[in-house]
């Protein structure tokens, strides 16, 4: 299996791949929305929350903080997660780019 040429796609093309990935699954979907509702770091409700094993949540939450979206704090033995919402307006920022785009009135396509 070759490796992807990410290199060949504009700085945009990669930037909107990036953070789709992040809604890529319902669990992330699921922490993020859980994230905005709190409005505060999370510690340790998200296994209860979100309703899988610790080991899944722990691996859509390092997705997430791999993408930027989220951010931790180490607290006592935990690590307490919130919204990055620098990172958070810059996708909107992108995604909403990508997304007001609008096919040419050129006629019918087919």
């Amino acid at each position: 299996m070759g490796l992807t040429k990410t290199e060949i796609f504009s700085e945009q093309q990669n930037e909107v791949a990036v953070f789709a990935k992040a809604f890529a699954h319902p669990s992330r979907v699921a922490i993020l929305q859980h994230l905005f509702k709190m409005d505060t770091c999370v510690c340790g409700d998200l296994v209860i929350e979100i309703g899988l094993a610790q080991p899944t949540i722990s691996q859509h939450l390092k997705e997430l903080k791999q993408l930027g979206l989220i951010k931790g704090n180490i607290e006592g033995t935990s690590v307490c997660y919130c919204i990055d919402l620098e990172n958070w307006n810059k996708m909107k920022k992108v995604l909403n780019e990508f997304f007001d785009q609008d096919i040419a009135e050129k006629g019918n396509c087919c």
